[in-house]
């Protein structure tokens, strides 16, 4: 499982937003953690507990590893299991999740990918209830998906009781579509601000505003 680039902005994208809008987050959930990169990040940033759920096991052990080789692996937990199974002692005050991308697309002949790739294991209606399950009533959540999918979750986290307050529209280059949404979600109602964030110029250069959201977690930027 690759560390990519939207995954890399993701992390670095809701880090950016809790610390701007200093919410008060003493503990985490990183829903399909994978290797662990998101949690990572956000331990970078955020003093919080961060508990990180992912069901495939070699994912799991990888993200075991990283864990262990940080600098914050006292402030960071990782369960092996089906989010819909899992069982906490508490909500949480924030989850993040980077979920499976292709509900009802194409499918890899390498089970492993898909359940990394598709909603085979989890559908994002049955996401919506394992957040509702794990998140404190005043908490906030950050989802990344494709743009293609970003009005249809929208509608469901509605149906859900979840307002959408943040919404990053997200393409390679200015002469590419959207291909990538960060939404962020709370139970209050509120005004929603959309922003758009580019992540290479026309030169094939990345861009000021994707330097300085990343600068902190690349050794060479």
């Amino acid at each position: 499982m690759k560390v990519t680039t939207d995954g890399c902005l993701f992390g670095a994208a809701v880090a950016d937003s809790i610390e701007n809008s200093k919410l008060k987050i003493e503990n985490i959930l990183d829903i399909g953690t994978g290797t662990g990169l998101l949690s990572l990040m956000l331990a970078q940033k955020i003093d919080a507990k961060i508990d990180a759920v992912e069901i495939d096991e070699n994912a799991y052990l990888q993200a075991k590893e990283n864990f262990g080789q940080s600098p914050w692996k006292a402030r960071l937990a990782i369960f092996n299991t089906d989010v819909l199974h899992f069982n906490s002692l508490g909500k949480y005050d924030c989850i993040i999740t980077n979920p499976p991308f292709f509900e009802d697309d194409l499918q890899s002949e390498d089970e492993s990918k898909n359940k990394a790739k598709h909603a085979s294991t989890l559908t994002l209606k049955e996401l919506l209830l394992a957040i509702h399950a794990n998140l404190k009533n005043d908490g906030n959540f950050f989802i990344l998906l494709p743009y293609h999918r970003s009005n249809y979750f929208e509608h469901e986290a509605t149906l859900a009781g979840f307002y959408l307050k943040e919404k990053i529209e997200v393409r390679q280059t200015p002469q590419h579509d959207f291909f990538r949404v960060i939404m962020h979600f709370s139970r209050s109602e509120s005004g929603t601000a959309i922003n758009e964030l580019t992540i290479k110029n026309a030169a094939g250069n990345y861009t000021d505003e994707f330097i300085a959201l990343l600068k902190d977690y690349y050794l060479f930027a």
